[in-house]
């Protein structure tokens, strides 16, 4: 979906509050700025470069979608945040990427945090936060690159399709978080065909060292899911609490219907996690009944050999005064004698179960 930037930027130390910093790993991304300008029966889509061109969208009688691609492009960020009256803070979090899922009410405006998640080509987990300033008649969408999960919602919005285009900029606010959870549950189906293929590499012939290290790898990413959807509960749930002059009551509907989504998708991850520590543990169960069928073995093998050892040591001693080292058959008869008791215990153990 998207390429990695090759260095990551760490928030700098000693700055005033509400100054623009970007934190994040996308460094080198070019800015877009996408803008979706729509009523019922209107419609507009663009690509800008400049945020002064935004300012020419605002117009009550339609809903504007603002998506800005590129976080560290700051000043960009700045003057939109000065045009649409966003508190310095706000902006200072926007440029944030570290953000847990939050939200947080203003006077016109609401600001949520969202962890978008996704695996990449070589199914690494990769994670990208997206923010939201949704006002009265406009959303603002920021995004650390180009690429996202909202390819379904602006579909939607270029065919009339459903009710997004007669409804508010709440509703499509509910439709782009919707988009985000609905691509968790796909995550969780990735999840659960890879717990499935080491289950079964587990049981199979071609076990070895290495799935140890893939358990601990699924372990490490269910926990990162786990701290990026769980906060989203509580995100929604207050929504649910907002003004009204923010949020209508006919999309609060469609909020717990959300909210019902985010529990099972939070159940789902719940039940990963106790199958990936259940594999861990058969993993460890597969390595000692293999360490007690090599162990078995071997003990078979010294136990077998006890009395053949005992027989040849006897023999072995030079005392003159032995009558069987005489004899003229000796070695063989000794050597049948091992034989017989070679067979003799193979078949005791056989018949005991221990082969």
């Amino acid at each position: 979906m998207k390429n990695e930037g090759s260095s990551s930027v760490k928030r700098k130390i000693g700055l005033p509050p509400g100054t623009i910093s970007y934190v994040g790993n996308k460094s080198k991304k070019n800015l877009f700025i996408d803008v979706f300008d729509y009523n019922k029966e209107h419609f507009e889509e663009t690509q800008l470069k400049n945020p002064e061109e935004v300012f020419s969208y605002e117009n009550e009688e339609t809903i504007t979608w603002v998506n800005i691609n590129g976080l560290n492009h700051t000043k960009e960020i700045g003057k939109l945040g000065k045009d649409f009256m966003i508190h310095p803070l706000i902006l200072e979090d926007i440029a944030n990427t570290k953000q847990r899922p939050k939200l947080e009410e203003h006077s016109d405006y609401l600001f949520i945090v969202i962890k978008m998640l996704y695996f990449d080509e070589l199914q690494n987990l990769k994670f990208e936060t997206v923010s939201f300033i949704q006002g009265k008649d406009y959303l603002l969408s920021f995004q650390e690159a180009d690429g996202d999960v909202f390819d379904v919602v602006r579909e939607r919005l270029r065919n009339s399709k459903g009710k997004v285009r007669s409804m508010g900029a709440d509703y499509l606010l509910y439709a782009l978080i919707d988009a985000i959870v609905d691509n968790y549950f796909n995550l969780m189906e990735v999840m659960g065909e890879k717990i499935e293929e080491l289950e079964e590499n587990l049981f199979s012939e071609q076990a070895n060292s290495d799935l140890i290290q893939e358990i601990h790898k699924l372990k490490r990413e269910i926990l990162k899911i786990r701290r990026a959807v769980y906060p989203l509960r509580e995100v929604i749930n207050q929504m649910s609490k907002v003004e009204a002059s923010l949020l209508s009551k006919s999309t609060l509907v469609y909020l717990r219907d959300l909210y019902d989504h985010i529990i099972q998708v939070s159940e789902s991850i719940d039940l990963q996690r106790e199958l990936i520590w259940s594999l861990m543990d058969m993993y460890m169960t597969t390595i000692s009944n293999r360490m007690n069928e090599v162990m078995k073995v071997l003990t078979i093998i010294a136990t077998v050999f006890i009395p053949l050892s005992f027989i040849a040591g006897v023999y072995g001693m030079n005392f003159e005064n032995m009558p069987e080292l005489h004899h003229k058959y000796g070695y063989f008869i000794l050597l049948g004698v091992m034989l017989f008791v070679f067979l003799g215990m193979g078949y005791y153990f056989k018949r005991k179960g221990w082969l």
